[in-house]
This record gives structure tokens, sequence and C-alpha cells, in this order.
């Protein structure tokens, strides 16, 4: 009976185990094979690729980007995320309030992009109402800017990147703060415990797991993300690097041993993380999937 239970067991994983190995580490030993080795030979050549990248201004530039984006959407897709979550908890009725807050992930890209231009072209809503209020007190004439053509359309990346993701973010919070004791919450306000000192010393020691899961994955798709920064930035001194790889791309020619070098460095900062706070980000998920 034992061995027949294994055999079920090694058919049902067999198929994504293969699956895994060639579509995920055999593709991915290939672009880190790639990356020390000449394009046109194949030939190995230690790390001269990587040095040639680092050399390169444009991809110091677009890493600076992609830093400068991350670092600014992921504290506050965390917070505004938690702060929600929190004013959720205490409502009896939640589930069609969390179907709100995952309609954006339901929506694609480009109808989003479409709809925030509608706000900050140079004909959008945005400087229509400027106009208005500057017509009705006499402060300013009209206002034509376009935003997505100067630096304020990074806040508007930063802007459309929170907002699509928070209803995710919201739902794994609210995972956290549900599976907290209600009876250990009540019993510290019988005690005299106030809101800061129940959030500080109670709710977040108890929803770490969770806070690792939502900055990992929210990190991720922040690091990695190529539709917002294409159909957001039209500088390209503002690029991230998802869209910096196209400086190894050429009219005709691709520098593949860079492009796989840039490949395997962007790669890097996820690893890292992942196997960093692997047992939080498993024991969140473990929390997430338990959300009725």
């Amino acid at each position: 009976m034992l061995k027949k239970k294994r055999k079920f067991f090694y058919l049902f994983v067999l198929p994504g185990f293969l699956g895994i190995v060639v579509f995920v580490l055999l593709p991915f030993g290939d672009v880190v094979r790639r990356s020390f080795t000449t394009a046109v030979t194949g030939q190995f050549n230690g790390i001269q690729n990587y040095r040639t990248v680092f050399e390169n201004q444009a991809f110091l530039l677009a890493v600076k980007n992609t830093l400068n984006f991350t670092l600014v959407c992921i504290p506050l897709l965390v917070f505004s995320g938690f702060v929600a979550a929190l004013l959720l908890n205490t409502l009896q009725n939640k589930r069609w309030i969390k179907s709100i807050y995952l309609f954006p992930l339901a929506m694609p890209t480009a109808t989003i992009v479409l709809v925030w231009k509608m706000f900050f072209y140079r004909q959008g809503f945005l400087n229509l109402l400027l106009t208005r209020i500057g017509q009705q007190t006499g402060l300013w004439e009209q206002v034509c800017l376009d935003y997505l053509g100067t630096p304020a359309a990074f806040w508007v990346l930063v802007g459309s990147y929170i907002w699509k993701n928070m209803g995710y973010t919201v739902v794994l919070w609210l995972a956290g703060l549900m599976g907290i004791p209600k009876g250990l919450l009540e019993a510290a306000r019988v005690d005299g415990a106030g809101h800061f000192y129940i959030w500080g010393k109670l709710m977040m020691p108890l929803v770490k797991p969770v806070m690792a899961t939502v900055a990992l994955i929210n990190f991720k798709g922040a690091w990695s993300d190529f539709q917002g920064p294409l159909l957001y930035l039209s500088d390209k001194s503002k690029y991230t690097l998802q869209l910096g790889l196209q400086v190894f791309k050429g009219e005709g020619y691709t520098e593949w041993n860079y492009l796989m070098a840039v490949s395997f460095l962007s790669m890097i900062p996820i690893l890292l993380l992942f196997f960093c706070f692997q047992n939080y980000f498993i024991e969140g998920m473990n929390v997430g999937g338990a959300v009725k």
C-alpha cells in the first residue's frame, strides 16, 4: 500500500518537476553560461562581459532608476496596504470591498495606461481642472502641461503601480490580521494597552511573515516591471533596467553575451531576497492561502 501511494506521488510530482527543469532551470543555466562567453564564437572569456556591462553608463543609469522606482514603491505600497487592511478588518462585510480592491488586477495594463493618460496628458482631465480653477480664481492662465513628458512621469508610474497592486497587498495583509487571535487583542485591551502598543508589540510580530511576503512579491513586481515603464516613460534617461536592455540591441543585431550578463545580474537581487527571507515567505504564503 505504501509503495502504491509513493508511486502515485511520483506520478503526480513528475510532470511539474519536468516542467520546472525544462522551462526554468535549463534556460536559466543557458543564460548564465552564455554570459561568460563571446557572442560569435561562444568561447569562454571570463568576466569580460560583466566588465563591459558595468562600464556602460546607460546600464548604470537604468539600475539607478530601477532602484529609485523600487525603493519608492515598496514602502508606500506595504504601508498603505497595511493601513487599508487595518481599516477593512474592523468591518463586518468585507468580501465585496475586497472584490473592489482586486478589480485593478483584472484590468489589462494597456487599459490602465489609457485611463491614466486621460488624466495626465496635455488635454487631460487634470489640466482642464487646473485651468478651470485658475480661471475662477484669476491666479493663473490655461494649463497645458504634458505630465508624461516631464519628470512627473515617474510619480505617475509609481501611482499606477501602487493602484494596480494595492488589492492583492490588502488581501495578504487581511490574511495576517485575521489570523491573530481576537482573544489576545481583547486581553491586551482589558489590561489597558493602547492602540499603538497593540499594533507595535502584538500585531506586528505576528504578521512579520505576511509583511515579508508582501514586500518580496511587490519587490519582484517593481524590479522586473516592463509594461508600465514602457508605456509611461518617454525619456530614455528615465528608463528602468528592463527597458535598459535595449542598449545592447541595435538594427539587425543583438549583443547576446552582454544581454545575457545583464539578464543574470537583474535576477540576483530577487534571488538573494528570496533565499534570505524564504522561511518568512513560505509561512506568509501559507497564511495568504487560508483567506476565505
